[in-house]
């Protein structure tokens, strides 16, 4: 497959990159605002197998994109590559979650989730996922858990199950529609939580599914 990591060069997109760079099955494409830095991520962790470009020319000519830019800049960077990327399939990975102090790491409080508002400035089928795994596990060694995705396009959705299932020792799990991102993005704020208070690296592992 030919993958496009949007904001490859921050710590989920690079560690995302070396991950798969590591299994070797995709072609990688790291793609930034700044093609020379993009450039340099990718000889950095690509292992030979990535290469950088801009946002809009790493869009181009792939099989999935992959939206792995902070919450803030989520949308402004799909409407950004919304004519490059036309109908390609894109995974949006990020959360919107917030910190309070006294309290922790809090969910969205939009009604819709990140990826939802993503897909309505986007032509292109989105799906989600990815957001109970953080940076740190992917550079650590394959995580042992299983990978959440959602969306609406089956296309989409399968693509970035086939994606998923190669980033971590467990499974990737088809968890329903886009609508369900609203969920999922917002477990982001619990595994954060979770590492905060017993000093981890918490994943998810879903029991009773075959």
């Amino acid at each position: 497959m030919r993958v496009a990591i949007l904001g490859g060069t921050g710590s989920f997109g690079r560690a995302l990159a070396g991950r798969l760079a590591a299994v070797g099955e995709d072609e990688i494409v790291i793609g930034s605002r700044d093609a020379a830095r993009a450039q340099e991520t990718a000889a950095e962790v690509g292992g030979g197998r990535a290469s950088g470009a801009t946002n809009d020319d790493a869009v181009r000519g792939v099989d999935l994109a992959v939206l792995a830019v902070k919450a803030e800049a989520a949308l402004d960077t799909a409407r950004g590559v919304a004519a490059a990327l036309g109908t390609t399939p894109l995974l949006s990975v990020a959360s919107a979650i917030r910190f309070e102090k006294g309290v922790g790491m809090l969910p969205d409080p939009e009604a819709l989730s990140l990826a939802e508002r993503v897909q309505a400035v986007v032509d292109a089928p989105v799906a989600a996922g990815l957001h109970s795994i953080a940076a740190s596990n992917l550079e650590q060694d394959v995580p042992d858990e299983d990978a959440l995705v959602c969306g609406d396009d089956a296309q989409a959705k399968a693509l970035a199950l086939e994606l998923a299932g190669r980033l971590v020792g467990g499974r990737s799990l088809d968890a329903g529609p886009l609508a369900s991102a609203r969920a999922l993005e917002g477990l982001t704020a619990v595994i954060v939580n979770l590492n905060r208070r017993y000093k981890g690296h918490a994943g998810v592992r879903v029991t009773g599914v075959g």
